[in-house]
């Protein structure tokens, strides 16, 4: 049993778990662009102590590489402590000197592991 085996996908507009990642698909060598990761841009996630997204990360897999490099991990901790609700969307810069694949992976507290992925080219 390996850990990929409990990642989840599926389609974003049907499926409130899916990592949404918004980036341009084409980018400048060495100039950097914006990543916007959000789940449920169609269909809400709920945002409450019962039931919320734990984390985001955020991975690139260079063309020809064998393993992917983590650009961030993000932790959404206030689920209504203190009238306070960290909403599971994050924004980061990023600069690539080669085309490859932008991976976002995610945990919901009840329903698991999900993940999701982007091709981004260089030029």
């Amino acid at each position: 049993m390996t850990i990929g085996e409990f990642y989840q996908s599926g389609d974003w507009k049907g499926e409130k778990h899916v990592p949404v990642i918004d980036a341009p698909e084409n980018v400048e060598k060495d100039k950097d662009f914006m990543v916007n990761v959000e789940i449920g841009k169609e269909i809400p996630h709920p945002n409450e102590m019962e039931h919320h997204i734990v984390w985001i990360k955020l991975y690139y897999k260079g063309e020809d590489e064998k393993f992917p490099v983590e650009l961030g991990t993000y932790n959404f901790r206030a689920h209504g402590e203190g009238d306070a609700f960290a909403e599971p969307k994050l924004n980061v810069q990023v600069k690539l000197n080669k085309s490859g694949t932008l991976i976002a992976t995610s945990y919901c507290n009840i329903h698991g592991l999900w993940e999701n992925s982007q091709e981004v080219t260089v030029k």
